[in-house]
């Protein structure tokens, strides 16, 4: 059990038998009344958001999760499946299981795979990743880095918007957390 005054960001707690993660906590004490805590929660399972207000000092059940290491080593037919690395172990997950990031995956990718009562909620991709541009229009000579943007597409399948003067074949640094262009890699 956790009060709802030790909530952090981060925080997972069990609520109608699913797993939520607290994303934002505000501690509020009004002037006349009791205090409280406004929360703005994410299901770890669906990744809906909701608002929540909990009475100050209000028992929780705080989820235990697991985060274990996995490597991705292969695609099979719908599945794929990733390596536990410390067991070597093998566990098989569909597209659904890991989400809309799976655009980025490719074999050999370390990832965390957080478990809950010993079903997978999620797969943690690294915040970036290096990828091969495999299809772009191509770029023109006097193309700037602030001279606009154009889709690619990278070795996993994904579409990006890079820089004008990127080109086919370059390795590019992407955010997997809100789709964007870093920068080129050497």
């Amino acid at each position: 059990m956790i009060s709802s005054n030790d909530f952090r960001t981060g925080t997972t707690i069990e609520i109608d038998g699913g797993v939520w993660k607290v994303v934002e906590f505000l501690h509020v004490k009004p002037g006349k009344g009791s205090a409280f805590v406004r929360t703005k929660l994410k299901n770890a399972q669906t990744g809906s958001v909701v608002e929540k207000t909990f009475r100050a000092g209000e028992s929780v059940t705080q989820a235990v999760i697991e985060k274990n290491v996995m490597q991705h080593t292969y695609k099979d037919g719908e599945d794929f499946v990733f390596m536990d690395m410390e067991t070597y172990d093998e566990t098989r997950l569909g597209e659904k299981q890991i989400g809309e990031r799976v655009k980025y995956l490719k074999d050999g990718m370390e990832v965390n795979v957080i478990t809950w009562n010993e079903k997978v909620i999620e797969v943690e991709l690294p915040n970036s990743v290096v990828l091969e541009v495999t299809q772009t229009d191509p770029g023109l000579k006097g193309d700037t880095a602030t001279g606009g943007t154009k889709p690619a597409i990278v070795e996993t399948g994904a579409q990006v918007m890079v820089p004008l003067f990127i080109t086919v074949g370059e390795k590019i640094k992407i955010d997997t957390r809100s789709d964007s262009y870093l920068g080129r890699e050497s």
